[in-house]
This record gives structure tokens, C-alpha cells and sequence, in this order.
């Protein structure tokens, strides 16, 4: 009896990862019957075509858009990409307040919850000011990249609350805990801007068994607060305060302005006289860098204690994800 051997056939990783790009064009014709054109955003998130393997790119032409986005989770790999010679150039933009909303977490100009969710050249904003909690974009993606991304806000502008995020070349604003949440986050290589004198930071680790924190790299701390002299007891900025027991943020490489708090951290409140968070530093500079002033219960970490908090190291999880290598990827 012969025998027949069937041939295998092999499809490459090109063809199973095959991308779909799509377009958002306000003046365009597209609509919800489209497959490559749409005139909103939430529209291309809501009816774009699916690709199964690679990811779905959405790329959005300069402007202004006047709408809240929601990145639901069964939407994984989508890729938001502008196209506007800066970030500058589109803008998603809101106004929602935690009163208006009905509560903080409400509030997302940008909710983002699919994994692998990736942003470039793009900004987020929520216009609504020093009225209370009022977030621009609410994260909750594992494997997250923001490249050449702004975030503008006031009160909790960036809500990084859970999976691993990697920040690049971005640039974040706001007052008041701008970047909170429970996320595994590195910001690397990007301006994080005080307006006034509030907190940077207000991470919400809850146990010390979680990974959880975040990491400043390699990047720069403005502010916008009236300059202050050494006898001048009015409050300063904050690198940080504890929004939950065993808060941690790691601030390494980083240029820190003169207006800083010499203390570095803060408590949550008086009755938090010694927290339990982990707030440390590594290497930083400029006339902001006081380490023999800061609060006794931070850190001042060795180069060896500092690898660990290394974009590779802190993100890397037990897939191994390399977020440098996925963020240099994008345009």
C-alpha cells in the first residue's frame, strides 16, 4: 500500500499577526457600516474590523475630538496612532467632574480596559479644572504602552490602576495625586508637571506581596507653583502620598526643581505619622535632589537595589514582555 504524506504547511508569524488599520476622519463619510472609515472614534473602537492575531490600529487625523472613549475589554491589542506632526495635534477631549459624574471613577475622558492597549502621538484631557476629582484617562490594561502621549488634567488626571504600563516620552499634568491608582507602571523619559503645589503621586498598593507600584526614570519634574524661598512656610509639592497602606513609588535618574518639598514625601494624614509605604530614590539630580532631607521612613536605594525597578526588570512579568522593544515598534 502506498503512503501518501501530506505536505505541512507553515503560515509565518507576518501572516498570522496581519494588522487591520482603520481611519477616524470628523469630515470623512465613513460611518458604523464602514470597515475603514468612521467619523468618531468610539465609532472605529465600536464596528472596526477585528484582527485576530495582530492589532487593530486606529489612526486619527488632526483635530479636536469632543467625546468621551471607552476601550471595552473584550477589544484587546488596539493601537490609537495620530497623525499630527506632534501630540498636540489630537486631542480627546471632556469635561466630567466627580459631581457631574456621580463619582470619581466615572469621570474617564478615556476609559482604556483591553490588554495590550497601545497609544502614540495622542493627547488626553479632561478640561474640568480645579473642581474636584476629574480623570483624563483611567488605564486598566495589562501590557499598556503610552508613547509621545500627553495627559492633561488637574485632580487625578492619570488613573494607572492595574496591569503593567509603560509611559514614554510623554508628558503628564495636573495638581492634586495626578497619578493614582494600583498599576505596575514605569515612566520613562518623560516630563511629569506640578501646576500647583499638591502631590505628584498617590499610589495604592495594598499589601507588600503585590508588584505593584510605580517607577519615575530617567525624566523631569516640572512645576508651575510660585516660586518659593528657603524660609517660606507655605506647603511645597510632593513627590508622593499614600493613598492606601503600602503605596510604593520609585523616583530614579530624574531631575527635580528647586520647589520640591526638600521632605520628598508626604503622609496621607496626621494620623499616618510613619507610613508603611515604600517611597525611594536612586541617582536623581538639580537643586530638587536633598536626600539627606528627605522624610526618615523613604529610601535611598544602592545601584544594586535600583536594578530591580529597571523598566526591563519591573515590567518584565512571567511572560517576559519587553515594553522598550514593543514601544520602538510604534512610529
Amino acid at each position: 500500500m502506498r503512503t501518501f504524506v501530506l505536505p505541512l504547511v507553515l503560515l509565518s508569524a507576518t501572516t498570522l499577526a496581519q494588522d487591520v488599520y482603520v481611519k477616524v476622519d470628523p469630515s470623512g463619510h465613513g460611518g458604523i457600516t464602514s470597515t475603514t472609515d468612521y467619523t468618531t472614534l468610539q465609532q472605529a473602537l465600536d464596528h472596526a474590523p477585528e484582527a485576530p492575531h495582530g492589532r487593530t490600529v486606529i489612526e486619527i487625523v488632526p483635530g479636536t475630538y469632543h467625546e468621551r472613549i471607552n476601550v471595552t475589554r473584550n477589544h484587546p491589542r488596539i493601537t490609537l496612532l495620530g497623525l499630527g506632526k506632534d501630540p498636540s495635534e489630537v486631542v480627546i477631549t471632556a469635561s466630567q467632574n466627580a459631581k457631574s459624574a456621580g463619582g470619581t471613577f466615572f469621570t474617564a475622558t478615556a476609559e482604556i480596559d483591553g490588554d495590550s492597549f497601545e497609544a502614540d502621538n495622542v493627547t488626553f484631557e479632561n478640561t474640568a479644572g480645579p473642581t474636584g476629582q476629574a480623570v483624563a484617562a483611567a488605564v486598566r490594561s495589562d501590557r499598556a504602552i503610552f508613547k509621545r502621549c500627553r495627559f492633561l488634567g488637574d485632580q487625578d488626571t492619570l488613573f494607572a490602576d492595574f496591569g503593567r504600563q509603560y509611559y514614554v516620552d510623554s508628558y503628564i499634568a495636573g495638581g492634586t495625586d495626578f497619578i493614582f491608582g494600583n498599576a505596575t507602571a514605569v515612566f520613562d523619559r518623560s516630563e511629569l508637571h506640578e501646576i500647583r503645589n499638591g502631590f505628584l503621586t498617590a499610589q495604592s498598593r495594598t499589601s507588600p506581596e503585590q508588584p505593584t507600584g510605580y517607577v519615575i526614570d530617567h525624566s523631569r519634574v516640572t512645576n508651575d507653583s510660585v516660586p518659593l524661598s528657603a524660609d517660606d512656610k507655605r506647603t511645597r509639592f510632593s513627590l508622593g502620598r499614600p493613598w492606601r497602606a503600602y503605596s510604593r513609588v520609585v523616583v530614579m535618574n530624574t531631575e527635580l526643581p528647586a520647589d520640591l518639598n526638600p521632605e520628598g514625601w508626604s503622609i496621607w494624614n496626621k494620623n499616618d505619622p510613619t507610613p508603611k509605604a515604600f517611597y525611594a530614590e536612586y541617582n536623581n539630580f538639580d537643586p530638587g535632589w536633598l536626600p539627606k532631607q528627605r522624610v526618615a521612613w523613604s529610601h535611598q536605594l544602592t545601584s544594586k537595589e535600583a536594578e530591580a525597578f529597571s523598566t526591563q526588570n519591573f515590567l518584565r512579568g512571567e511572560d517576559h514582555w519587553d515594553p522598550i522593544a514593543e514601544a520602538a515598534k510604534l512610529p
